[in-house]
């Protein structure tokens, strides 16, 4: 039995429900996102494998 899971879904749920539990981070959690992408989209994810 080979299990894989991808860490986006599961990064986007924990996200969620911290916003539902305090909206206030909201903001932050926004923030990191995009951050995060931007650099991924500007050095590429090389041997990252997640």
């Amino acid at each position: 039995m080979n299990l894989s899971v991808s860490i986006g879904p599961i990064v986007s749920l924990i996200a969620g429900v911290l916003i539902l539990i305090m909206p206030r981070l909201l903001n932050y959690i926004v923030a990191v996102y995009l951050i995060v992408i931007g650099l991924i989209g500007l050095f590429g994810t090389g041997s990252l494998r997640l």
